[in-house]
């Protein structure tokens, strides 16, 4: 087979490729930073053309046009995490959000969501004809093995990632070659109150441990107590340039881990220059589609997995509200339920929802006697094991609501303990915070 030959007869211009897409198809987008802009914008300049194409995607972290104003009737998206380009789609009405784990997704593209066209981004062929999906491997690959059709947006920006990452271009219907910087996710600041909350986090962290750790403010902020730690390991969704820093301190050097021992295990990533040159054809770091690396079980085979997640409320009982303010959702489940649930199932593990005692300035407290009116339970009170805030750490596996709801004013913030434990009180029929 002529590898060259047969990219080089399929490769176009963007306003040619769309033409692979037709009105009514299910078009499935790149994941974060890995969104192939330079296809979507021509297709959206090109949206008179098409009716009723829904557009399946978790997170954008570019634009995403084809759910602004003015597209209704083109395309109508169905998102599986709810980011800052979707939710305003989603909350007036031109958008659908479907709950699912992030390790559901791949097997919901041979299910109930099967996919006409993945519209795609990727590094240049190598020299045996395989491009690599990058930094977003996640659903991004199982999408394209799935899909009738295949548009990829060929980037020499792209790093070339390594694990099970690649496509042969024979499996590839149109290339886009268009060079652009890979997107980058500037580095959160991290205040005295993240700080406190990745100190207290770092204390639930032994050398040889194997972590998840999100990304924001607290997953970088727990980084930063870990410099004295050794022989970490990385298995987790993503990471960015924190993971990095550590690598290159060695802290993490994963020659504990008990399943791919020597390599860091990822989905996706995001962050600076900084990582994408990292984890350019770097042997160190193997990247999976996310329906592996999430996989509980898959997860529990590392002994002592720490798994690092946040939420926007917890009530007395430990149910813990990730995804929606009341009925608005805000973001989605992600993997966060298979992370804390493949913590429990590996030797030694502990899974972690760590969060800022107060939102609105202050002004409001996370823990709650109640969650608001709608909210989803994303992870159950039976699967929660620690909740850490900058006031302390609360253990709830194994113990009784009254344990679990007294450990949760524990490391509430003092401006909301006192209407806290009234309902404690109300809620144990008189008795005592303090019995």
């Amino acid at each position: 087979m002529d590898w060259q030959k047969i990219y080089q007869e399929r490769t176009m211009k963007a306003d040619e490729a769309i033409r692979l897409i037709h009105s009514g198809d299910r078009v499935v987008i790149g994941h974060a930073v890995g969104v192939p802009l330079a296809i979507t914008d021509v297709l959206v300049e090109h949206k008179e053309d098409y009716h009723d194409v829904e557009i399946v995607q978790m997170v954008s972290m570019g634009n995403a046009k084809f759910c602004e104003p003015g597209t209704e009737g083109h395309f109508r998206l169905n998102s599986l995490f709810v980011g800052a380009q979707s939710r305003p789609a989603v909350k007036e009405g031109r958008g659908d959000f479907t709950p699912c784990c992030f390790s559901d997704v791949p097997g919901l593209f041979k299910t109930s969501l099967p996919v006409d066209v993945a519209v795609i981004q990727v590094s240049p062929p190598d020299k045996k004809g395989y491009v690599s999906c990058g930094v977003s491997v996640d659903y991004t690959l199982p999408a394209a093995r799935c899909a009738k059709r295949v548009i990829a947006q060929v980037n020499r920006c792209m790093p070339r990632t390594l694990g099970d990452t690649a496509l042969h271009v024979s499996e590839v219907d149109a290339f886009v070659e268009i060079d652009h910087p890979v997107l980058e996710l500037g580095l959160p600041h991290i205040g005295e109150t993240e700080k406190a909350i990745g100190e207290n986090c770092a204390k639930l962290i032994e050398d040889g441990d194997t972590l998840q750790l999100g990304i924001g403010a607290i997953p970088d902020a727990v980084l930063l107590f870990l410099k004295n730690k050794k022989d970490l390991g990385i298995h987790s969704e993503m990471f960015s340039d924190g993971v990095v820093e550590l690598i290159e301190a060695g802290v993490v050097t994963n020659a504990r881990k008990t399943l791919h021992p020597g390599k860091s295990v990822v989905s996706f990533l995001m962050g600076t220059k900084r990582l994408y040159h990292y984890v350019d054809d770097n042997p160190a770091v193997a990247m999976y589609p996310v329906d592996y690396v999430n996989d509980p079980y898959v997860i529990g085979r590392n002994d002592h997995l720490v798994s690092v997640n946040s939420c926007v409320q917890a009530d007395l009982m430990g149910q813990v509200a990730s995804e929606s303010i009341g009925l608005t959702q805000i973001s989605g489940i992600g993997g966060q339920v298979d992370f804390v649930r493949g913590a429990h199932l590996s030797k030694g593990g502990r899974s972690i929802i760590a969060i800022a005692s107060t939102a609105g300035g202050g002004k409001v407290s996370k823990i709650v006697p109640f969650l608001d009116i709608g909210a989803a339970v994303t992870t159950s009170r039976t699967d929660v094991d620690y909740i850490i805030t900058e006031y302390g750490i609360a253990k709830l596996r194994g113990k009784t609501l009254r344990e679990r709801a007294r450990s949760l004013i524990e490391i509430a913030h003092p401006d909301f303990r006192q209407e806290l434990t009234e309902e404690f009180e109300r809620r144990f029929h008189g008795n005592s915070f303090a019995c």
